[in-house]
């Protein structure tokens, strides 16, 4: 069996899997689009919960909530199911494949054998779209790749019951029921009121932008109080955070920036595209931020004097992400 579903590649997984959901089902939707009004910028640090035994830095929401708040919020109803039963949940969607249902599924990365080794590592929070099955193999739209992949039907069930971090638990996602008419720009600011929210207002100092801040000043002193392995793992750790889990940093920026284009134009607000080529400007500084860090971790520049640097690029980032997304709530204020 095989859907006939439109494979499209995007930047990244999960905001990816969203708009293909949405286009098949007859909804047109970019990449951007679906980011934005499911709220997919966001930052935390939070030392005390380990990814891979290093602290966790993420530059997006959850796992899982792009594609919840994105539906919620456009009138789509949606189903989401776990399980314990890794027998039970191959059951359950072959069932819905064989309905003719593509189903949006969460793995872990790791044990995708279609994902160059380089990349095959230990994370949990992978989306992609499961489009038919053929003998002993599932038929993938992955939004990462250029083109559909088969995976073998072992090794998917493992990349649904990865356990660890953000264990997925087979968890699968589709969309049951679109609504006869969607209020987009609804919907695009209820996105954009969220994303200034977490950024601006989270109370804990660990999120938004008061979370940047707190991992530039603790990134400073990564080498008096770590050592020089140590730090460099950590680093090493962050920026793959930033650059390689999803579209990270910069690039989810970029991402958001594309979006309030769109947004402009839906909202007729002109406002929205100044602060669009800002959000350029802030991934720009995430960029710069990554490229001295691995340079650091290659042991091309001097440690200490480089944290201090790249310890300053963040307080850069945190003032100018600050005032982006106070600006964005003052440009849809009603």
């Amino acid at each position: 069996m095989k859907i006939d579903f439109p494979h499209r590649q995007f930047a990244h997984c999960e905001s990816g899997v969203t708009a293909n959901l949405l286009n098949y089902h007859g909804f047109a939707c970019s990449e951007a689009l679906a980011f934005g009004i499911g709220s997919g910028l966001f930052f935390a640090y939070v030392p005390f919960i380990k990814l891979n035994f290093l602290p966790l830095t993420t530059f997006r929401s959850a796992p899982g909530s792009i594609f919840k708040k994105a539906t919620k919020r456009l009138g789509i109803e949606v189903k989401r199911k776990k399980f314990r039963s890794p027998l039970v949940a191959e059951q359950e969607l072959d069932r819905l494949l064989d309905a003719g249902c593509p189903v949006g599924a969460q793995t872990g990365v790791f044990w995708l054998p279609y994902f160059p080794p380089a990349y095959r590592f230990h994370f949990n929070g992978h989306n992609l779209v499961v489009i038919g099955k053929q003998g002993e193999e599932y038929l993938i739209s992955d939004p990462i790749f250029e083109e559909p992949v088969r995976c073998a039907v072992s090794d998917l069930r493992k990349a649904r019951f990865a356990k660890g971090a953000l264990a997925p638990k087979g968890t699968i996602y589709y969309i049951e029921r679109m609504p006869q008419q969607f209020n987009l720009p609804q919907a695009v600011e209820a996105g954009i009121r969220d994303v200034c929210r977490v950024m601006l207002k989270t109370p804990v100092p660990l999120a938004g932008v008061r979370g940047i801040r707190l991992l530039s000043r603790q990134l400073v002193n990564w080498p008096a109080k770590l050592g020089e392995k140590k730090t460099i793992q950590q680093l090493g750790h962050v920026i793959r955070m930033q650059e390689e889990i999803g579209t990270g940093g910069g690039g989810f920026r970029f991402i958001y920036a594309a979006f309030l284009q769109e947004a402009a134009a839906i909202l007729e607000n002109d406002k929205l595209v100044d602060l669009s080529q800002r959000c350029t400007e802030v991934g720009d500084l995430w960029r710069d931020f990554a490229l001295i860090a691995s340079r650091v971790c290659k042991g091309r520049a001097a440690v200490q004097d480089s944290f201090d640097d790249l310890a300053e690029l963040l307080r850069q980032c945190a003032v100018a992400e600050e005032q982006l997304f106070k600006d964005l709530q003052t440009a849809i204020a009603r």
